[in-house]
């Protein structure tokens, strides 16, 4: 986060007051809260992750010091998966035998960061308001709504720890006010002296010192590729933050990447050659809030992957046009 803006998250955390009424109508002063908190505090803890009749657990510490933001984020159910951030360094460990690198943060949220930095968006697509307060992980919190302004997005529901702003629960509903997912914290420490151990692999150093492939953004290809494809039904509000050519992981060659936001919500278009894709499940697949639509248009293979309803994925994907089209 940049100098200025941290500074002025700074002049609205110390202007919120301790109690805020209920339903009344907020600007961006908590979401910038939030956001501020997720970078800057120290924390350790454990929370699910609720989907369907599912449920995961996972624990995850985060430190920030001189040097930057340090974080180590590891599942408690099934094979064991570590995601472990320096910085802008990221590093995901497979069970025991595979460590994956990623130079640059990909466009995904995680909670408790799940507010991206686009927030000035925020106002323009939903009706933030705030809502009960409760106590979470013996902690004392506000809820936020956010309501959207159409219905192309989910509505979701965070609850703040009042002191430090952190992110403690989450909620995405439907347009029904179902539950899609739901993460929470079930133990959690804020602050505190916390051992920069805490967010280092599990693994030895002999395996640390093994190769791993690379899952780095190419520079190589030109801008001219991208512009042949337009994404003509993207919906109002949702801006174009990142494109680039990049390589996927079991794919020999790179694919067109599209990540759009609109403060909350991220959509990710992908576009490659059919090649020997053809064993991909087409059409739609769901993992909670997250929607996956596959669809084959002439030679190539159209991939939406979005925070948003069904219906607003495969939108976006009948609108992928070539140039010319």
């Amino acid at each position: 986060m940049k100098a200025g803006f941290a500074l002025i998250i700074v002049s609205f955390f110390t202007a919120v007051p301790a109690f805020a009424d209920t339903g009344s109508r907020v600007d961006l002063d908590w979401p910038q809260i939030i956001a501020f908190a997720t970078h800057q505090t120290d924390y350790s803890g454990t929370f699910i992750y609720q989907h369907g009749g599912h449920m995961e657990t996972a624990r995850i510490t985060h430190i920030s010091d001189q040097s930057g933001e340090h974080e180590k984020l590891e599942n408690l159910d099934g094979p064991r998966r570590e995601f472990i951030r320096n910085n802008k360094e990221i590093w995901w460990y497979l069970g025991d035998h595979k460590a994956v690198q990623m130079e640059r943060p990909n466009s995904g949220k995680r909670f408790p960061a799940l507010l991206l930095d686009q927030l000035s968006a925020l106002n323009e697509n939903y009706l933030i308001q705030t809502a009960e307060q409760a106590r979470i992980a013996g902690f004392d919190t506000q809820a936020i709504v956010f309501q959207p302004k159409d219905t192309l997005r989910y509505s979701h529901k965070m609850w703040a720890h009042k002191s430090s702003g952190l992110l403690l629960k989450a909620v995405v509903l439907d347009g029904r006010k179902q539950i899609v997912e739901q993460y929470t914290f079930i133990q959690l420490e804020i602050g505190g002296d916390i051992e920069p151990t805490q967010v280092m692999p599990r693994q030895s150093s002999a395996f640390l010192e093994q190769p791993s492939y690379s899952v780095t953004p190419s520079e190589t290809s030109t801008q001219a590729d991208m512009d042949d494809w337009k994404v003509v039904a993207v919906p109002t509000g949702f801006k174009k933050i990142m494109e680039m050519r990049r390589p996927l992981h079991g794919n020999k060659t790179a694919v067109i990447h599209f990540v759009f936001s609109d403060g909350l919500a991220g959509i990710s278009v992908f576009i490659e050659t059919l090649g020997n894709n053809f064993d991909k499940k087409i059409g739609l697949s769901s993992r909670g809030a997250i929607h996956v639509y596959r669809k084959i248009k002439d030679d190539y293979l159209v991939t939406v992957v979005g925070e948003v309803p069904p219906r607003t994925v495969m939108q976006i994907a009948d609108s992928v046009r070539y140039k010319g089209q």
